[in-house]
């Protein structure tokens, strides 16, 4: 039964129907409640209203360039790992409105900025995802500069995170100690168990917010079985993770290696599409465009998701710093696991593997950093392309 609050840290144990209580709880505080759901041929984020908006018993098979729905022999809601789209959508807008004016006669009205702010509830929140959304609060509210409208959106809310029960053939959270398993950063946390014929979720409590609100769902004391139970489940998803990553050096190896031959191996294959970048949940470039309408009467300044695998995006006057793709495929990739470092205090890539999967070609970042590894070999002359 409900009605008694958890201390931080305790464990308790919820069926199905607490599940859907515990959506309706969200829903009738007023948050706005994005998780996973089945759309366009993926499991994408998207407003939930139940279970049944779940994608119960569907999983995805990923590999290098490669993404397909399978349906899976129970009948799990969060039996898959990641799929194309990350929680950066809704804190970091891919478009925003940053400045609008109107002409009004012989005068300029500049027009203030409403910032959405709903109020949100994210259901189904990976290690990898926490470990990505803490990246970007580094990187929009940690530093001198903040991004007013990112820390409006992020400020309140409500995170139920998900121990991963499956992993991708991409996935290395493990590498990156960013999963399977949630790491703080979260109201509740659910462990799905699903084996012997019951349904279950061990519910984690992480904060005051979220033992407030579970106090009001059906549950029973989680008994040391059921905990075995869902260490298990992590330990064996962390065990069939599908890639790794040496971390050892990381940061000296790639700032070392500037002119190393893989990149030219690499440049052959990248089609520079900047697919990586739109499905990392951590990559945070955008550009600035200006407009008016034909009447010339309103103006606006838009900010919109870029990609340092853009040609024009590292363009100045007389052309762009880094015009050729091995260039631009180092500075992405030197950027997110070394030179980060020097930025944020830690590294820019959680292991989600996105990167991997949504390639077209099939580019597999810790293939390349192995090779580099391999052959390491020390800065020379300055190469063709730019920095």
């Amino acid at each position: 039964m409900g009605g008694h609050v958890l201390a931080i840290g305790a464990k308790a144990m919820m069926t199905r129907d607490g599940l859907q209580a515990l959506i309706e709880a969200l829903l009738s505080r007023g948050y706005r409640l994005i998780g996973p759901r089945l759309g366009e041929g993926a499991i994408v984020y998207d407003d939930i209203g139940g279970i049944a908006d779940l994608p119960a018993g569907w999983t995805d098979r990923q590999e290098a360039g490669s993404y397909r729905l399978e349906r899976r022999a129970d009948a799990a809601f969060f039996g898959y790992a990641v799929g194309p789209q990350s929680w950066k959508r809704f804190l970091h807008p891919p478009v925003e409105r940053l400045w609008q004016a109107r002409r009004e006669g012989d005068e300029l009205a500049i027009l203030p900025i409403e910032i959405e702010t709903p109020k949100f509830a994210f259901l189904g929140v990976r290690g990898c995802e926490l470990r990505a959304i803490q990246i970007q609060d580094r990187v929009f509210t940690g530093g001198s500069q903040v991004d007013v409208a990112y820390g409006a959106r992020r400020r309140g809310n409500f995170i139920v995170a998900v121990n991963c029960g499956t992993a991708g053939g991409t996935c290395f959270c493990v590498s990156m100690a960013s999963g399977p398993k949630a790491k703080g950063g979260f109201d509740l946390a659910l462990t799905e168990l699903i084996e012997g014929g019951a349904h279950e979720f061990l519910v984690e409590i992480g904060s005051a917010t979220g033992a407030d609100l579970f106090a009001g769902i059906p549950q029973r004391t989680a008994s040391g079985d059921d905990i075995a139970a869902a260490e298990a489940v992590v330990a064996r998803t962390a065990r069939e993770m599908g890639r790794t990553l040496d971390n050892t050096g990381i940061k000296e190896l790639l700032q070392g290696n500037p002119n190393h031959p893989r990149w030219d191996t690499v440049a052959s294959r990248c089609l520079t599409c900047a697919n990586c970048t739109m499905v990392c949940p951590t990559c945070f470039c955008t550009t600035v465009e200006d407009g008016s309408d034909l009447a010339g009467a309103t103006a606006a300044r838009v900010r919109k998701w870029d990609s340092c695998f853009t040609l024009d995006f590292s363009f100045v006057h007389g052309g762009p710093v880094r015009s050729e793709p091995r260039a631009r495929y180092r500075q992405w990739m030197t950027h997110k696991l070394a030179n980060w470092i020097d930025q944020f205090g830690k590294s820019g890539c959680v292991g989600c593997g996105r990167c991997i999967t949504w390639c077209p070609v099939g580019i597999d970042i810790t293939e390349e950093v192995a090779a580099i590894r391999a052959n390491a070999r020390t800065a020379g002359t300055p190469e063709k392309g730019g920095a």
